[in-house]
């Protein structure tokens, strides 16, 4: 009697525990504030967002329990009045526009770094090629860029700036990315362009165009920018992320488990993740152009206080509208969910 007594208190407490680990769990699934996010992102089949890509394709967003949702835009700027408008909650896009948004009174946060550099390529069109010295050269042409207002409209600013030129004083034409970008080059509407991989590389290695500045490595980007240049990564209202912290921790692990996975996987692995049409029909290309653009990933979606440096320094040399000493640089972006991602997921690996 005495034993089917401890069995029948052993069976309850096993029970209990059971009970308790499932309402763990539920409760822990709770704590997610907004499981449906909708990212925006401009240009999504670049190499320049294989990261987000990553995160989605392998579940690592399902992982954390979200429901992720990502609208493509034709440009950084566009997938950014996005969330401005309020259809989407996060953009995957370039680190600079917090600072420029800060200095148009709207306050941006990113809270994971998935570029380190921006990847970026200006090409002139082999015509042209050998007119061109220097970027004072480029004054009359028309630069075909993913939208108006974009990071690669931005590497095309700052690389007029380098000529002494203006913004104004090149047209910039909105050509989205992938094989718009190559359409505009074979239909001779544009003169030069600044844009993303693999679309360059396959440019540049069919002879179409030239290279006459890139961002594809650190060091590349360095020669440019005298410093550390941060690129993608998810940013998202001040106060999204006050109001949704482990909602944006969520995001913050997927891509930081994504970073992780990059840094380890073959070149052959990468192109069996990625959907089809993001190849541009040339799987070899596009390992040439991972391979090229390989050390432009962030290791640990941290950013670096010197890359917001130079950011500012790039953007004000062309923006009037910027003025450094105004811009708080320590509220467009936080280190504190990389940091709690990195240390759970690098054990992992």
């Amino acid at each position: 009697m005495k034993t089917k007594m401890i069995e029948a208190a052993s069976a309850t407490i096993r029970m209990v525990a059971a009970a308790a680990v499932v309402a763990f769990s539920a409760g822990a699934q709770a704590q997610i504030e907004k499981p449906d996010v909708h990212i925006a992102i401009g240009g999504k089949s670049a190499l320049y967002y294989l990261p987000l890509t990553l995160a989605e394709r392998l579940g690592y967003f399902k992982d954390e329990g979200l429901n992720v949702r990502i609208s493509d835009f034709p440009g950084g700027s566009r997938s950014l009045q996005a969330v401005v408008g309020g259809s989407a909650d996060v953009v995957s896009g370039a680190y600079e526009h917090t600072i420029n948004m800060q200095s148009n009174g709207l306050h941006f946060v990113s809270f994971v770094l998935s570029g380190a550099a921006p990847q970026i390529s200006v090409a002139i069109v082999a015509s042209k090629a050998a007119g061109y010295k220097s970027p004072k050269d480029l004054k009359g042409l028309r630069i075909g860029v993913s939208a108006p207002g974009s990071s690669t409209n931005m590497v095309a600013n700052f690389l007029l700036a380098k000529g002494g030129l203006k913004p104004t004083d090149a047209s910039i034409i909105g050509i989205g990315a992938g094989s718009t970008v190559i359409a505009a080059v074979d239909q001779g509407r544009v003169d030069v362009v600044s844009q993303t991989d693999p679309a360059v590389t396959i440019l540049e290695k069919e002879g179409k165009v030239k290279v006459i500045a890139e961002t594809r490595t650190p060091e590349g980007t360095e020669k440019i920018f005298g410093g550390p240049m941060p690129a993608a990564s998810l940013y998202a209202p001040a106060e999204f992320v006050k109001k949704n912290p482990n909602t944006v921790q969520a995001l913050t692990n997927a891509m930081v488990r994504a970073l992780l996975w990059l840094q380890d996987a073959t070149p052959q692995q990468v192109l069996a993740t990625v959907p089809e049409e993001y190849l541009l029909g040339n799987k070899a290309m596009y390992l040439f152009a991972f391979n090229n653009v390989k050390t432009a990933y962030s290791k640990d979606g941290l950013m670096s206080e010197a890359g917001a440096r130079t950011t500012l320094k790039a953007l004000a040399s062309f923006n009037p509208k910027i003025t450094p000493d105004k811009i708080k640089l320590n509220e467009t972006y936080t280190n504190e969910f990389a940091k709690k991602a990195f240390a759970k997921y690098s054990k992992k690996k």
